[in-house]
């Protein structure tokens, strides 16, 4: 089976992927930093064979793809690309092929990104409602059969985050300096406050080309999960 990760980071989720099921996995990214901790990260442990990662923006991706998994890039697309996206995801699938899509949303409608994250943090960056995506994915035949609400799970991520940052505070500011400790925590805490009081939460979305492809139930999640674990305890 043939794995596409847009938007690989470091390269965790495809290391991730071939190990426990055994997939062949192409990440691509645009940084070249995450481009060369990945593919050494590929290297050491071996896979590099079926672990392949690329700098390639995924509009210009070739090929076919049995799955196509995205996580945490989609904030990054911008909604006049949002349609664009989608029309290339359907075309890297086979056609019984499925897609997920793991994203940072919020609740109830469209709104706009706050002046302090937008230029402190993630320039660029928007949080997406759940209509604006569908909207867009709608005209390109990816038909959505599943979608899950983590609606407290990334809460308990970004205070992990914030904990640890007070913990390294000293480490933090002698490796850039006290005023980033003091941005990146404020922002920390108020993304703490916004997933666990506000309108923030984290949407994974399933597409599938054809509604034959997956099982008519979704037990099978639960039963692959509880393998996965049960693999390694």
């Amino acid at each position: 089976m043939k794995v596409l990760d847009i938007g690989c980071g470091w390269g965790g989720m495809a290391l991730y992927l071939h190990r426990t099921c055994g997939v062949d996995v192409t990440g691509i990214t645009l940084s070249k930093e995450q481009l060369g901790v990945a593919r050494q990260r590929a290297h050491d442990a071996g896979v590099s064979d079926h672990v392949r990662f690329e700098l390639i923006d995924y509009r210009d991706m070739r090929g076919r793809f049995d799955r196509i998994v995205s996580v945490g890039m989609f904030e990054h697309v911008g909604v006049p690309y949002y349609r664009e996206f989608f029309r290339c995801c359907h075309n890297l699938l086979t056609d019984d092929g499925v897609m997920l899509l793991h994203t940072i949303g919020r609740m109830g409608k469209p709104s706009y990104t706050d002046a302090f994250t937008r230029k402190y943090i993630f320039p660029g960056g928007y949080i997406p409602a759940l209509s604006e995506i569908v909207k867009e994915s709608e005209p390109n035949r990816l038909m959505v059969t599943d979608v899950e609400a983590l609606r407290l799970h990334y809460a308990m991520t970004t205070r992990a985050w914030y904990e640890r940052c007070r913990q390294h505070r000293a480490e933090i500011e002698a490796l850039y300096d006290a005023r980033f400790f003091r941005m990146w925590t404020l922002y920390l805490a108020g993304a703490t406050a916004a997933f666990e009081n506000g309108g923030m939460l984290v949407y994974q979305i399933q597409y599938a080309r054809d509604r034959r492809t997956l099982p008519i139930t979704r037990d099978y999640m639960a039963e692959a999960e509880a393998r996965l674990n049960a693999s390694s305890a």
